[in-house]
């Protein structure tokens, strides 16, 4: 089956960083522009940070610009997210994400189920 699967996630102290990660499989998602959501209790599901097929591209949400950064390694079928200077505001589930399109992020979309992050303060 076509899936993504993130790792990564953990318990951190407010200040300091995580790398997230996130591998396909089913398909190359070389094609594909990819991103990270955040799921938090109380919250909707928010986009953080795109990217484009090529890499070529990249946008983040006002919240995060900055601090994260995100990449792909599509030989690999892989995506990463760089977090650094993490707030407790930062903590919710971290989900991986494939679509068709870059802008808007939408199209034959593929979701991991996500990993848990922890800012504690």
């Amino acid at each position: 089956q076509v899936q993504l699967v993130e790792s990564g996630g953990g318990l951190v102290q407010a200040g300091g960083s995580l790398r997230l990660s996130c591998v396909g499989s089913g398909r190359s998602f070389s094609t594909y522009a990819m991103a990270w959501f955040r799921q938090a209790p109380g919250h909707e599901r928010e986009e953080l940070a795109v990217i484009s097929w090529s890499g070529d591209r990249v946008r983040y949400a006002d919240s995060v610009k900055g601090r994260f950064t995100i990449s792909r390694d599509s030989a690999k079928n892989m995506l990463f997210l760089q977090m650094n200077s993490l707030k407790p505001d930062d903590s919710g589930r971290y989900i991986c994400a494939a679509a068709g399109d870059y802008a808007p992020f939408k199209y034959n979309e593929v979701w991991g189920q996500g990993t848990l992050v922890t800012v504690s303060s």
